[in-house]
């Protein structure tokens, strides 16, 4: 190793880890052995042991020693390993989850809903009227049909297990949320990636995609997960022209996941303003709202969303009814209201903040919507290990991204940022050219 500083220790591992030089369960060097072959201080490399450790690549097993991690989580899907924040760290930002201190408190709606919202029939209509009158009448456009499901990825999942068959292919943006590529992958379909810009899925390769002839195009239109994009009106109606007008791909059906909707600082927007026939538009609260309330709501062509109802009937038939009254006392009540108004603008003050301390500091990133940031860095694994060895965890970009040729990125869930600030922005702008 050239470098015999803790940094150096641990970035010389992470490459032989990374290299496959060093496997999954192999043993490393006891901390003195490795002090002792490289002339440190055992307290140099145990530093070093600790950088790793935060960084998620090596696990201790008391006195057996150190070790090379395995995969973690078998149970979990593929891309989902590594984005359940486990691991410890001082400063936690790769969850992807929202401020638990921006929330809504729950007991004052719990104490208004009491007992009411019970259901004496299997059979009964799955959304009470109330929420249900209340999506209408806040949906991004006019829509024919609207039900309640348990969030955003159990109304995709239920939507692709109505809409598409083995081998279909469906247009999605890349990078995007990992848990939709192992759920394409669980279908037996063939992802299609389109690039960003600053506005949304790019024209022309969103052109280009759809002459693959997909069944689905699966995008986020708000705070796009990992980039914190935010799509345009102008460009919704230019992606639904190019749509309207493809012959290959005129039966393809798009579903939208607008899975930040009330926490997002941009309008709405949806392409089923001038697609009406063709979009499934999917809004869930459990950024804004809570993450346990496990609620989402899925709207569209009235032939479209009944297949999706008569499917689920045959599993847990609907959303808790009560859960559906909390949500609707939250989505009234004027101190929910007021909490949800104050998290949208704190969320994009701290996105706004962190993306001008980086540029002090002599990096670059762009200011996003909603709770995540999506940072360009020379070297992935380098870029995580340089933010463990200062105590900050944050996302590897690899699982966000579709096949081999992948641009060096990491996620950073700003939205968990209270405070340090400038601290993380200038810790940002090191790693990003770190190698």
């Amino acid at each position: 190793m050239e470098e015999r500083s803790p940094h150096g220790i641990a970035t010389g591992i992470a490459r032989l880890i990374t290299t496959g030089d060093l496997a999954p369960g192999d043993r490393l060097p006891t901390v003195r052995e490795l002090a002792s072959e490289l002339g440190v201080s055992p307290a140099t490399v145990s530093h070093a042991w600790q950088t790793l450790s935060s960084a998620g690549l090596i696990t201790s097993r008391g006195r057996s020693g150190s070790f090379v991690r395995a995969e973690p989580r078998e149970w979990l899907p593929r891309r989902y390993r590594g984005l359940d924040g486990q691991l410890d760290a001082r400063l936690d930002l790769s969850r992807g989850t929202p401020d638990p201190e921006l929330l809504p408190a729950l007991g004052p709606a719990l104490a208004r809903v009491g007992a009411r919202a019970d259901t004496t029939s299997y059979q009964a209509k799955p959304d009470i009227p109330e929420l249900h009158d209340l999506l209408r009448a806040t949906w991004p456009a006019p829509v024919e049909s609207i039900t309640v499901l348990n969030g955003a990825l159990d109304a995709i999942d239920r939507a692709l297990a109505a809409l598409v068959r083995f081998g279909d292919r469906v247009v999605v943006e890349n990078p995007t949320f990992p848990p939709f590529i192992d759920l394409l992958d669980h279908y037996g379909l063939e992802p299609v990636g389109v690039e960003l810009d600053a506005e949304g899925m790019r024209p022309e390769a969103f052109s280009a995609a759809l002459g693959s002839a997909p069944a689905i195009v699966l995008l986020q239109p708000r705070a796009h997960n990992p980039t914190g994009i935010s799509m345009t009106a102008e460009r919704a109606e230019q992606l639904a022209g190019i749509l309207e007008r493809s012959r290959i791909a005129q039966d393809a059906i798009v579903i939208e996941d607008d899975h930040s909707g009330a926490i997002s600082s941009s309008p709405d927007v949806t392409l089923a303003r001038w697609l009406p026939q063709r979009v499934l538009h999917v809004r869930s609260f459990s950024k804004s709202h809570g993450p346990d309330l496990r609620i989402g709501a899925i709207g569209g062509p009235r032939p479209l969303v009944d297949r999706v109802v008569a499917r689920r009937l045959l599993g847990p038939g609907w959303t808790s009814r009560m859960m559906q009254a909390i949500l609707h006392e939250l989505l009234t009540h004027p101190s929910s209201t007021l909490a949800i108004d104050e998290a949208r603008w704190a969320y994009a003050g701290r996105q706004a903040a962190l993306a001008e301390a980086v540029r002090e500091a002599g990096g670059w990133l762009a200011g996003g919507d909603g709770i995540n940031a999506w940072l360009r860095v020379a070297d992935e694994r380098a870029a995580i290990v340089q933010l463990a060895a200062v105590g900050i965890r944050v996302a590897a970009g690899g699982p966000f991204q579709l096949g081999e040729a992948q641009d060096p990125h990491i996620r950073v869930t700003v939205g968990a940022l209270r405070d340090e600030i400038a601290t993380v922005g200038a810790a940002l702008a090191v790693a990003q050219n770190a190698s």
